[in-house]
């Protein structure tokens, strides 16, 4: 068993711009600050401080657009996923718990699991990698799945898509901990 932190690992959350004016927006990379992954077989679990979560950068096709965003934006950006969308005081803990782990080729295992966030679980299967040193797992999830309202402007002209992606980097020596 390890554990794992924002300390020596990162959790990155990644949004999409849509609407009439998505010109107008971003699609934005944000990371999770307080985290601890607890890796221990099929007994794994995880636990998110949602008021953690901070925008690092816009993004575009892919790729990091740092000094696109002023301090002010991504203050007020802040803002609306933590008063708006995740709602930290009500939803403190967003949770992860293994159910099953298997492998799923050379350096890479699945793992099956529930995933409760805003007060909704619901099952999640991701993928983890091994890749340039470091185990790596990127999963969507459907924000209205767990009740989550996407951000919207502009009476809807400027909005987040439903699906987020979530990355999860965790140093390489975790995979002796990933054994099923």
């Amino acid at each position: 068993m390890h554990d794992f932190t924002a300390s020596d690992s990162h959790c990155y959350v990644f949004t999409f711009k849509r609407g009439a004016l998505a010109a107008l927006g971003h699609d934005l990379k944000l990371e999770v600050g307080r985290f601890t992954l607890t890796l221990d077989g099929p007994d794994s679990h995880a636990t998110f401080d949602p008021a953690s979560l901070r925008v690092i950068c816009a993004m575009h096709e892919g790729e990091e657009r740092r000094g696109t965003l002023s301090d002010s934006d991504r203050a007020t950006i802040d803002g609306h996923v933590s008063d708006d969308i995740l709602h930290p005081r009500r939803y403190p803990e967003i949770r992860w718990r293994c159910t099953a782990i298997t492998h799923d080729g050379p350096n890479a295992w699945r793992l099956e699991g529930q995933l409760t966030l805003h007060g909704e679980t619901r099952p999640l299967v991701a993928r983890v990698e091994q890749r340039d040193g470091r185990l790596r797992t990127r999963v969507r999830l459907q924000q209205s799945a767990f009740g989550i309202r996407p951000f919207r402007a502009l009476l809807g002209a400027l909005k987040i898509a439903d699906e987020i992606e979530v990355e999860l980097v965790v140093p390489d020596r975790a995979r002796e901990h990933l054994e099923p």
